[in-house]
């Protein structure tokens, strides 16, 4: 007994039907509820990603097994489809170089003219692939600026595989730069100075220290910039030539056919390419997942 009143707050009384809220599913309720928001996803889901891809698939199987698989051993497709995904693929590496580059250099340094070259990254995402295309023709052309002082050197860019690989370095670099820009503006430069405190070389800090907490995001803008390149059109077909067993790639090949009524056998090369990028895709999404967890382990 110390003589003072007990001031102990009594804990408040639960009432008989209250249910915790799932971890998941969060405390608030902004939107509707989860059946409302479901039926909703799989609705556009339905409408936009699976009836069309389901059509698609459907629609190569008019001629048969037989008629697939001749349209998927032609060496005019399979050429086409190896030239789109191996220059999107390279590409693709190139951007994740030179955007992480330029991600690094807007995101670290101040300097004159900043924001106008921040700004323009996203040129290719505003400027119509057809424009994109037409400049690149004529700038990398025999007569263009660039063309007439390579080609007299015996070094071909326009109408050549070199020329579709600028093109898609151009329309995908900004998906690296963007993917990449968020994650270096929030990383922490103590870090940095922390390891360089410790002895760690400049090439051991990039190593050890940047580049894990990176490589989620690096992982994301080389599939995006991959993935549009391999479906890209507008910009390419100007600068590329479009010769068969050369420079065709395969999104013209599928418009070709469709300009020959060929509907099934534009169908069966979209199909491949479908199945491509998905095991690509994949692919990447486990190697994201990897490289999450291997930055949250550390």
């Amino acid at each position: 007994m110390t003589g003072q009143p007990d001031t102990a707050v009594p804990e408040p009384a639960i009432p008989d039907h209250f249910k915790a809220p799932h971890p998941a599913t969060g405390t608030t309720h902004v939107l509707p509820g989860f059946k409302v928001t479901l039926g909703i996803t799989i609705f556009f889901l339905s409408v936009i990603v699976i009836i069309p891809l389901a059509a698609l698939i459907a629609r190569p199987w008019e001629h048969g097994l037989s008629g697939f698989l001749f349209v998927l051993t032609d060496e005019r497709v399979l050429h086409a489809l190896a030239l789109s995904f191996l220059t999107a693929l390279a590409a693709a590496v190139v951007n994740v170089v030179a955007g992480l580059a330029v991600a690094w250099a807007l995101t670290r340094y101040s300097f004159p003219g900043r924001k106008l070259l921040d700004a323009l990254i996203d040129l290719p995402f505003a400027l119509p692939t057809a424009v994109a295309g037409i400049a690149l023709s004529s700038l990398y052309a025999a007569n263009g600026w660039v063309g007439s002082l390579i080609e007299p050197l015996g070094f071909k860019i326009a109408y050549t595989p070199i020329g579709i690989f600028l093109a898609l370095t151009f329309i995908g670099l900004p998906f690296v730069v963007r993917s990449v820009q968020p994650v270096l503006a929030e990383f922490e430069a103590e870090i940095e100075e922390a390891a360089e405190t410790l002895g760690a070389t400049a090439l051991q800090t990039t190593l050890r220290v940047i580049l894990p907490a990176l490589m989620p995001a690096l992982v994301t803008g080389f599939s995006l910039a991959l993935a549009r390149g391999v479906g890209e059109y507008g910009s390419v077909i100007f600068i590329a030539g479009n010769m068969p067993y050369i420079s065709e790639i395969a999104p013209l090949l599928i418009v070709i056919k469709l300009q020959e009524y060929d509907y099934a056998g534009a169908a069966a090369v979209g199909v491949i390419m479908l199945a491509m990028s998905l095991v690509i895709l994949l692919f990447l999404n486990v190697a994201q997942r990897f490289f999450a967890n291997v930055g949250s382990a550390k």
